[in-house]
């Protein structure tokens, strides 16, 4: 479904990514580990066409398709969705026209019909119910007054409703509590699929324990260092990461 070759990234002159090697099948969920700095968001951000990286090298395919020569709406049509960190606040547009323009454009990008206003509704609530939100948030605008927490369930909602083929999930554990935890890794469960994969970044073992991933990578200098099952996850929330940083320095 996705393979990352060779890539090659830098920020404002700076490498950040250098030679990574990264292949996601249909069906599979990896999580990207590492220290601070090692460039886990990095890699997403690129994949999804973000502003200000530079791909001085390497090729990035999804489904056959050279997703560097994508325009970023292209990507997010043929089904990759980025779940921010730090998600942005949108003053002036509810939560409910963004849902439909999007879940439209990607109908029209693919010769669907615009879906019927009593269809749409059904399926936005429905997504609601399940990520334990009220109904308000919808005629709200964007993430604006959100807490922490709302604004990750927000990013998931968005998730469900799209349907994306691969998910990318920037640290969408940190600033929950245990119980939105619960549901926002639900809905990322839910999606889960024969036909779909997700990337997951993040720090801690603790949310692979509600998605528990078919792979474990650990980033060190902009490299994949070591990769296993979600055993690898638990060692290191025991030992940490400095014994993959010692071993791929060796």
């Amino acid at each position: 479904m996705l393979e990352v070759k060779d890539l090659h990234v830098t920020v404002e002159g700076s490498e950040i990514l250098k030679g990574l090697n990264l292949t996601i099948g249909p069906g599979e969920v990896h999580a990207l580990m590492g220290p601070n700095g090692a460039g886990k968001s990095t890699l997403s951000a690129v994949i999804a066409g973000k502003d200000g990286y530079e791909v001085t090298s390497g090729s990035i395919t999804f489904e056959g398709r050279d997703v560097l020569e994508m325009e970023i709406e292209e990507r997010a049509q043929a089904g990759l969705l980025l779940g921010f960190q730090y998600p942005v606040e949108i003053p002036g547009v509810k939560n409910i026209y963004l849902l439909k323009a999007a879940l439209n454009a990607q109908r029209a990008a693919r010769g669907e019909e615009e879906i019927a206003a009593p269809d749409f509704m059904k399926l936005v609530k429905e997504k609601v119910s399940f990520m334990k939100m009220d109904t308000s948030f919808l005629q709200r605008a964007v993430n604006e007054g959100f807490s922490g927490g709302e604004k990750k369930r927000n990013e998931i909602l968005q998730m469900l409703v799209l349907q994306p083929k691969l998910a990318m999930l920037d640290e969408i554990d940190s600033g929950l509590d245990i119980d939105a935890m619960r549901v926002v890794a639900d809905g990322v469960n839910s999606l889960r699929g024969d036909d779909k994969g997700i990337l997951l970044v993040t720090h801690y073992q603790r949310l692979l324990d509600y998605i528990v991933p078919d792979r474990v990578h650990v980033l060190v200098e902009g490299r994949i260092a070591k990769s296993g099952d979600a055993d690898l996850a638990r060692e290191l929330e025991s030992r940490g990461y400095d014994w993959v940083v010692e071993d791929s320095a060796a």
